[in-house]
């Protein structure tokens, strides 16, 4: 794809963000299936619901800029998503498990928080309010998720310290 407009580039960063969550529905179950803490688990299962609406909205941003949803591979959350799945091979205590599952899921929210805040930006600088609109919701769901697992995080940290 080349890339000569702000036009372009949202398109391009759409299409990364399209294929990262497509990779997330992929992970979450896995991650889910792992976590010891029931609310760690119930946590994973809501935010898969949760990713599959964000694709939802992804796809509609895509017709609202007349173009058909495509996947750019998304590196980053290969990346990312390739570190959890360590977590998942390594030989750790299940409270400590909790813990490090929790560490990548804040990794893969703060990338798709960075994502999309740039593309919420770029379409409103554009004109592209619908799109705007629909990126901040999505934005604004994806930090909520973050401090979720953060207040998860606070509990499932204690128990791995008293479980050494």
């Amino acid at each position: 794809m080349t890339m000569h407009t702000l036009d372009d580039l949202l398109l391009h960063e759409i299409q990364d963000l399209y294929d990262a969550e497509h990779q997330l529905t992929e992970a979450l179950p896995k991650m889910a299936k792992a976590a010891k803490s029931t609310e760690l688990r119930k946590a994973f299962d809501a935010h898969l619901k949760q990713t599959q609406e964000h694709i939802k909205r992804l796809e509609q941003a895509f017709g609202h800029l007349g173009a058909k949803p495509k996947r750019k591979p998304c590196k980053a959350m290969q990346g990312l998503l390739k570190e959890g799945e360590d977590v998942l091979n390594e030989d750790m205590d299940e409270d400590v498990r909790d813990a490090a599952l929790i560490a990548s899921a804040q990794r893969v929210e703060h990338y798709e928080i960075a994502g999309y805040g740039t593309i919420r930006t770029f379409a409103y600088v554009l004109g592209h309010h619908d799109v705007a609109t629909a990126m901040q919701q999505t934005l604004d769901e994806e930090e909520q998720t973050d401090k979720m697992l953060t207040q998860i995080a606070n509990k499932v940290n204690m128990k791995a310290v008293t479980e050494a």
